[in-house]
């Protein structure tokens, strides 16, 4: 007897997930149910309207929680959803809903030739869109940016943070002439001078499509840098296979010391002090992007909490990954139980 009552206490509480005092109990069913008369996996091409008419963005929904819908906003510009997929199991473990998403001009989304349309503003109108398009507003829409998706986290804040629940900007300093002196200050002087002397040789002569220069870039800077790990993830290497490097240089500039693209000299640092929804700054030791300025920006936000990956690089997120992932599955949750 006591056996039967113990094994219908684990059914009965395997059925919720994430279940604290002020989350109500999503069912397996409920969490898995899209509502949607076609089963796609949860992808769904999205409409946007833009300047040069409509394109769609490819979108992955993973879950239903009407309190808590998180949208991933990748770097590049142009790079892909693919090396964000670490998420998946940490966010679905916790019952969170969640959008995987390529920006218009990234590999699984519409790729128009109109080098006009790649604009921060112009992104900012499409993260707008997408969260009417997914239903979020301000009682549940947590957007979560890394690097250049960190860029445009901000961006969208400054603009549309009424409709904002919370904001989690990922290794993404707030002023890019900044970043481009700690590029060019501390971390080009960490590299092996000679090493340091034929990059800068070959970025002189603008031959950025010479192969050795990639081949001085990944172990010398990238795998310091970038990603720590000595195998990077399936989901990375695919992110790099299918980058728009069109994009990527119009809007970052061909080198990795700095921007020098349409984004060199963009900074909102001093502006950062009007978002007042709850945000949260992750910085890491060896990232590309100075920790210290991440930890800053955390102060100069009204309601700011900073995350401190000590094994973390740009992408902290799979390098130091225990680390990350707590750090933000516990801010995300002490904003829902506002108790953050």
């Amino acid at each position: 007897m006591q056996m039967r009552i113990f094994i219908l206490f684990i059914i009965i509480n395997g059925l919720c997930f994430s279940c604290t005092q002020k989350t109500d109990c999503v069912s397996v069913n409920q969490y898995y149910n899209y509502g949607d008369s076609i089963q796609t996996a949860g992808v769904r091409m999205i409409p946007v309207q833009t300047p040069s008419g409509q394109f769609r963005v490819w979108t992955k929904r993973f879950g239903k929680n009407p309190k808590i819908k998180i949208l991933l906003l990748h770097g590049g510009p142009a790079m892909t959803h693919e090396y964000m997929e670490c998420f998946e199991t940490f966010f679905q473990r916790e019952g969170f809903e969640f959008y995987e998403y390529d920006q218009l001009g990234s590999y699984y989304s519409d790729q128009p030739k109109d080098t006009s349309l790649w604009t921060t503003e112009r992104f900012v109108e499409e993260v707008e869109q997408v969260r009417k398009a997914i239903g979020a507003d301000s009682s549940n829409f947590y957007l979560l940016g890394n690097s250049w998706g960190g860029i445009l986290g901000m961006e969208y804040a400054l603009k549309y943070q009424k409709h904002l629940k919370a904001l989690l900007v990922s290794n993404m300093m707030a002023s890019a002439p900044e970043y481009g002196r700690y590029a060019d200050e501390v971390l080009a002087k960490q590299m092996n001078p000679k090493v340091l002397e034929e990059v800068r040789a070959i970025e002189a002569k603008k031959d950025f499509a010479n192969p050795r220069y990639m081949e001085l870039l990944i172990p010398h800077f990238y795998h310091e840098h970038l990603c720590r790990l000595k195998e990077w993830p399936d989901g990375l290497n695919r992110a790099f296979k299918h980058a728009n490097g069109e994009v990527y240089t119009l809007m970052q500039g061909p080198s990795e010391f700095g921007i020098s693209g349409r984004l060199e000299k963009w900074d909102v640092k001093s502006r950062l002090k009007e978002i007042y929804v709850p945000t949260l700054m992750i910085g890491a030791k060896y990232d590309t992007m100075d920790p210290k300025a991440m930890e800053e920006q955390s102060k100069l936000v009204q309601r700011g909490r900073y995350l401190y990956c000590p094994n973390g690089s740009h992408l902290a997120m799979w390098d130091d990954q225990k680390i990350f992932m707590a750090g933000v599955v516990r801010f995300i949750k002490d904003v829902d139980t506002m108790s953050f």
